[in-house]
Order: structure tokens, then sequence, then C-alpha cells
């Protein structure tokens, strides 16, 4: 059991059956009235968001997550396969179970996969991650003076926006959360 008042960034509750995850919390005390906590809950399963509001120390059951470093294998049109890194047991995850960031997976990678009654519901990637950059047109000399963007394409085949100035194999890191570039690597 967990206290509302114990509420965190990512935490994982249960509600009428269904694993929820804690995104944004806030407790509010009013001047009358007694505390509550207003929060905003997704979905593990089917991605959805809410808003619920709590009684302050009102006790909630927590799902149990364990989080295992898992290394990709591969994707296909199965979705994306990944191997434990300790007892070597293969899972496959649907896209839409990753969300986004799975534009940003590419082979080999290892990510942390969160399991709940050993079923995976979720993967966390590393907040940076450093892919080659594929297709972009060329820079130019003196193209560092604007803010001006163009899209690239990855390696692992996201479109992202990047400075004039990168080029077609350039390393470049890029934020899985906002898929924003951050710098180029090695120069």
């Amino acid at each position: 059991m967990i206290s509302s008042n114990d509420f965190r960034n990512g935490v994982t509750i249960v509600i009428e059956g269904q694993l929820w995850t804690v995104v944004e919390f806030l407790h509010v005390k009013p001047g009358k009235g007694s505390a509550f906590v207003r929060t905003r809950l997704k979905n593990v399963k089917s991605g959805a968001t809410v808003e619920r509001t709590f009684r302050a120390g009102e006790k909630l059951e927590r799902a149990t997550v364990d989080n295992r470093q898992m290394s990709m294998l591969y994707n296909d049109a199965d979705g994306f396969h990944f191997m434990d890194q300790e007892s070597f047991e293969n899972f496959t995850l649907h896209r839409d179970l990753i969300g986004d960031p799975a534009d940003f997976l590419r082979d080999g990678m290892v990510v942390d996969v969160q399991l709940h009654d050993g079923i995976p519901i979720g993967v966390d990637l590393p907040a940076h991650v450093e892919l080659r950059v594929e297709e972009t047109d060329p820079g130019f000399k003196g193209d560092t003076a604007t803010g001006t963007t163009k899209p690239a394409k990855l390696e692992t085949g996201a479109t992202v926006q990047v400075p004039l100035f990168v080029n077609p194999g350039d390393v470049i890191r890029i934020d899985t959360r906002d898929r924003r570039y951050i710098g180029r690597v090695g120069t």
C-alpha cells in the first residue's frame, strides 16, 4: 500500500484492477477544508491519461514493478525484441507499448524494461542517445550563425531537426524525451 502523500512521478499504482503511472502530482492545502492531492495518471496498457484527485493520506495499492536491463536484439512487424541480460529470456514489445521513444532504439542498445507480474509494461530509454545521421542536406561553412534547422534522418529511421552545419555521417546526441538536438559527438 502507498499513501497519496507519498506520490512521486513514475510511481505505479493499481486502481480498479488497472495499472496507472503518476505523471504529475500536486499537494493542495486549502485554507478551509482538508488537504488533497491532485494527480495526472497515465494508464500503462492503453496510454490514456486522466486527472484524478485523492484525499491526503488516502491508501492505494502500489504495483510491484521490476526494472530489468535488457538488450534490444532487433525489430520487425511483430514488434521490438529484447533479451534479458541475466536470464537470457526473450520478450517482444509492441511499438504502442513503448511509445515515441521507440524511434531511437537501435540494435544492441541496453535499456531498462519494466515488468509487472513477469509481463513487460514499458521501456525506460536513457535521457540522451547518440545516433549517426544517415541523410540530410549538406552543411556549408558559416552555417553556424543562424538558429535555422533542417530535417535529418537518423540510423534508426527517425527524423529530427538539426542545425544547418550537421552533415551526413555525423554522430549527434538527441534528447529522447522531446526529440531535441543537443550536440555533435567527437567534434
